[in-house]
């Protein structure tokens, strides 16, 4: 599954020893792209704003919930339900 992911992170000696250096960029040129998609999963999914409100402690109710958000996020997945509960009506 991480065969192909890049890693970005910071200058500390620890990744460099654990991280394939082909796929290690260190930098914070990448930051705000990274921490945008961040802020719009935390918005997004209520659960992951503060640990005191809306938080399911079961792990399989967290992980529906990313896989719901990952759908909804590719367009073509959308549209199949969308189309699908706008036929009802």
């Amino acid at each position: 599954m991480t065969d192909n992911c890049i890693f970005y992170t910071d200058n500390w000696d620890s990744f460099a020893k654990v991280l394939p250096k082909d796929r290690h960029v260190i930098g914070k040129s990448h930051t705000p792209a990274i921490e945008r998609d961040n802020s719009n999963t935390r918005h997004n999914i209520a659960r992951f704003t503060r640990r005191t409100k809306v938080v399911s402690h079961k792990k399989e109710m967290v992980d529906r919930s990313i896989k719901l958000w990952v759908n909804f996020q590719n367009h073509t997945v959308f549209e199949k339900y969308r189309d699908a509960l706008l036929s009802i009506f």
